[in-house]
């Protein structure tokens, strides 16, 4: 029999983890002897070790405990349930030090084929290289935070660059960049990129990231700060629209 200090020592947890143990109604608090003590033994140790295991594998103290009681059967399933969710997280762990290490090397994420070759695209249309790399990091930041919904919006801005009368007023856009915010063929291309928009999509809305996500104003903010030029055409489309 030992003491609850020496049994802290040998199964490696801290007596107050012991102490809430007992509190929790997972390990049995045996009675005291003759001189005070509360003494241990083997079957507490064994016990103690179970629910250290499974505290460490992230369950719940709460399911521990019912686990305590549970059948073999139910506690043997129930082993496999927690494996199968350690080996989850162990998979979502790597593919985050995988991001890290890319982040530590100068590469935020790697881009799906079809992206690179889209962006070389951009390049031969006559884009110029600011607009390139503002939508190589726009499509990493929406492949990396939604790659549910990346693939759809990528392929529908896709298409509509290979229209050539599309990629015009892309490309009017691009070299927009410089002009003076209250020149008046901002107003001009403002409207005939809402008219562009209704002549797609007509009453439909275009594909779009879910309503919650921050990031398609974090994008359009980002290109906004970018050129007084881009923020008032920006602004001028969206009342356009909203006509």
């Amino acid at each position: 029999m030992i003491t609850i200090g020496q049994l802290a020592k040998y199964v490696g947890v801290s007596t107050k983890t012991i102490r809430v143990y007992h509190d929790k109604g997972l390990l049995p608090e045996p009675d005291r002897d003759a001189s005070g003590y509360r003494r241990y033994g083997a079957d507490h140790a064994v016990d103690l070790i179970k629910i250290r295991t499974l505290a460490e594998a992230g369950v719940p103290l709460a399911r521990i405990r019912y686990l305590r009681s549970a059948t073999d059967e139910e506690f043997q399933r129930a082993l496999r349930e927690i494996d199968d969710d350690l080996t989850a997280r162990i998979h979502g762990l790597r593919a985050t030090q995988g991001r890290l290490r890319r982040l530590a090397a100068g590469r935020l994420a790697p881009l799906r084929t079809e992206v690179g070759a889209h962006l070389a695209d951009l390049a031969r249309w006559g884009f110029t290289p600011r607009w390139v790399d503002l939508q190589r990091d726009l499509w990493i930041l929406v492949f990396a935070t939604h790659p549910d919904h990346a693939i759809t919006l990528f392929h529908d801005q896709a298409e509509s660059l290979a229209d050539p009368a599309l990629r015009k007023l892309f490309l009017a856009y691009d070299h927009a960049h410089d002009l003076d915010p209250d020149d008046p063929r901002i107003d001009d291309l403002a409207h005939r990129i809402a008219e562009a928009h209704r002549a797609r999509y007509g009453p439909d809305e275009p594909p779009r990231l879910d309503t919650a996500s921050e990031i398609p104003a974090l994008i359009q903010g980002t290109v906004n700060a970018s050129s007084p030029a881009w923020q008032r055409l920006d602004a001028l489309i969206r009342a356009q629209l909203d006509a």
